[in-house]
């Protein structure tokens, strides 16, 4: 039989269109880079089309070989549970397919680079409307999505400090836009009374969307509080040529059977500090009753604030934490096995 192979990024949907449009975009780049595989997107929840829509269409198509790629910066619930959870739903009902898993982006230089370039242009377009500031005398503030993956909320810390060293700033914090602490507002409350002249507020996040409207919100009403600061908005990825490069390295690992996930602080696998009773959680998807409702503007991306450790918290529309506190025993081959293996 002929071999076809089928690219499905699986992405975690937002009720903003712009957001859903932005993502869709990412599939048109990625169908660019490998024009001999058919592409497909979809999400978990929120927008249509839903992840099983895309690998139905691959497989209509005549797909016999499906690689599905997490569009997600880091791993915590959604890439350790919910996605394993509909594609091997869906191999289950398809022996016949060889459907594999790929790795989120993770951190990555290629991701840094990216990062690095959305900064400076906020950057210059500060220095040449406002006057230039010192590197010296500006902060960097760096804003994660926020979820209730201790191991994935750390990873904003290391992009942070990655940064801070590598573009020399006077300094640098971390924030998160919902369910971990602390969140944006109350990040730039303690930002401004460290003295720096310039505050960069960075939001390290692949699309826009609800929570980077509300960083940017906040971001505004902290300059507006401080008006001897100067505060500065830089943009999200977004299709940032080297995050298109990283998406393609994921493809190409699995291709090559190099896929391989961090399991050395996964909560679902090893006792974590705080979440000790988390270890071998049941691998069950939580977006059924949320898949494909569709964009409308209404804010229910908006997965809560930060109310308490572990994330209890209000505000979210289908009242669970945005990356969710159940998760997967998964095993240390993390998707470039067979389909039919449930550790995925």
């Amino acid at each position: 039989m002929t071999e076809k192979t089928g690219i499905m990024i699986c992405g975690h949907g937002s009720r903003d269109q712009g957001a859903v449009e932005e993502f869709g975009s990412l599939a048109g780049h990625l169908a660019k880079r490998f024009p001999d595989y058919e592409v497909e997107s979809g999400f978990l929840e929120f927008a249509t089309p839903v992840i099983r829509t895309g690998l139905d269409k691959l497989k209509d198509r005549g797909v016999n070989r499906i690689i599905c790629v997490p569009g997600m910066l880091f791993a915590a619930g959604h890439v350790k549970n919910d996605l394993p959870s509909e594609i091997n739903s869906f191999a289950h009902q398809h022996p016949e397919l060889d459907v594999r898993f790929g790795r989120e982006l993770a951190i990555d230089s290629k991701l840094l680079r990216a990062a690095q370039i959305r900064i400076e242009e906020a950057e210059a377009a500060a220095n040449a409307d406002q006057g230039e500031i010192a590197r010296e005398d500006t902060l960097l503030m760096v804003v994660g999505r926020g979820t209730n993956d201790s191991d994935a909320n750390s990873n904003v810390n290391k992009v942070a400090r990655m940064l801070w060293e590598g573009m020399d700033f006077g300094w640098a914090e971390v924030s998160y836009s919902g369910v971990a602490y602390p969140l944006v507002d109350e990040g730039l409350k303690k930002a401004v009374k460290l003295g720096y002249k310039r505050i960069i507020v960075f939001p390290y996040f692949l699309f826009t969307g609800i929570l980077v409207n509300r960083i940017y919100r906040w971001a505004d009403e902290c300059g507006e509080a401080h008006p001897d600061i100067q505060m500065v908005k830089a943009s999200y990825l977004n299709d940032q040529e080297d995050l298109i490069d990283c998406f393609a390295d994921r493809v190409e690992e699995v291709l090559l059977g190099d896929n391989k996930m961090n399991c050395l602080l996964c909560k679902y696998r090893e006792q974590i500090i705080g979440y000790e009773d988390e270890v071998g959680v049941p691998q069950v998807g939580h977006h059924h009753h949320v898949v494909g409702v569709g964009t409308d503007g209404h804010g229910a991306e908006d997965h809560g604030v930060y109310h308490g450790k572990h994330g209890h918290h209000h505000g979210h529309s289908h009242d669970h934490s945005h990356d969710h506190a159940h998760g997967h025993s998964h095993g240390h081959d993390h998707g470039h096995a067979h389909s039919h293996d449930d550790k995925s």
